[in-house]
């Protein structure tokens, strides 16, 4: 059981690596934003089709679930339009800096959605957080726009995870995934028709571009979503925060090895970032803890 439980936490934070090299990915791939999108829900929603239909999983659902499938789809899309749009026009490193806020918007958005009670030090937390992305707009100026948005990724990211909590307590992962993922490619698919996009052009794509293309939709999207659910099952919650928030270390990491120079920042960026990253850890400590407490309280 020991041994179960270690191997379940290294694959975790290989997972979360793996996570950290999405952002790398995608200042890899030549093509632009819309296309880069579009092309990693498509394949990404055809793998987890084959692994639903080799599991055997229901997939038909009331046209109420479906409407609500949908509607993540169009957040997750707009969350990845906005993120590999953002390290498109800055780098990787702002990038993943400012996604870092995203379990504090998604601590913010709970009493919204959830009509529950707003939390003192969360509101605390967020002033803190907001003095951090001053001090990365203050110093990198020339990356505001990617900084933007990187903010509007973070949260279409964080309102994502709010609204999916529901589904996910009431349905089979995998499927949740694939018709959340499938929905997004058709809204792209719709917006790239509109707009007259599907030219030859858009279909000419490098077999380096296909090759992180296919890395991108497999390994970092269908494999890392899915390997995650089980995971997840042997460690607590409490540990999977903690985990997760190594992505943007992880990620800044892989950026300074793999892309050089253009990934050098200033030390105020990094004081800034560090600033985030502790806020959002000392959010999760504390939220576990009080969790941890009402458990072990007597009911009345």
């Amino acid at each position: 059981m020991q041994n179960d439980k270690l191997l379940n936490y290294l694959h975790l934070h290989f997972i979360v690596f793996i996570w950290g090299f999405t952002a790398v990915l995608g200042a890899l791939i030549s093509i632009e934003t819309i296309p880069l999108v579009w092309y990693r829900m498509l394949l990404a929603s055809g793998f987890i089709f084959l692994y639903v239909k080799f599991k055997k999983e229901r997939l038909q659902y009331p046209k109420r679930e479906l409407a609500g499938f949908f509607l993540c789809g169009l957040i997750i899309a707009l969350h990845w339009l906005a993120f590999f749009g953002a390290i498109k026009i800055s780098n990787v490193s702002v990038t993943l800096a400012i996604m870092s806020t995203g379990a504090l918007f998604a601590s913010l958005l709970e009493p919204l959605l959830y009509r529950r009670r707003i939390i003192w030090y969360e509101v605390l937390f967020g002033g803190i957080v907001v003095i951090g992305l001053y001090i990365i707009f203050k110093v990198e100026t020339q990356y505001v726009w990617g900084i933007v948005l990187a903010l509007c990724s973070s949260f279409l990211g964080a309102l994502f995870s709010v609204i999916n909590g529901k589904f996910a307590l009431k349905y089979k992962a995998s499927v949740v995934s694939f018709y959340e993922i499938f929905f997004g490619s058709v809204c792209i698919t719709v917006y790239l028709a509109i707009s007259g996009s599907f030219e030859a052009s858009f279909f000419k794509v490098s077999i380096n571009d296909w090759a992180y293309l296919l890395i991108l939709a497999s390994v970092c999207t269908a494999y890392a979503f899915i390997v995650s659910i089980h995971v997840m099952k042997w460690i607590s919650p409490y540990t999977v925060m903690l985990t997760i928030n190594m992505e943007p270390v992880y990620g800044i990491i892989l950026a300074l090895l793999i892309l050089g120079d253009s990934e050098n920042m200033s030390p105020e960026f990094y004081y800034g970032t560090a600033i985030i990253l502790i806020t959002v850890i000392a959010n999760g400590i504390i939220k576990t803890s009080v969790k941890r407490k009402k458990r072990r309280l007597p009911n009345t």
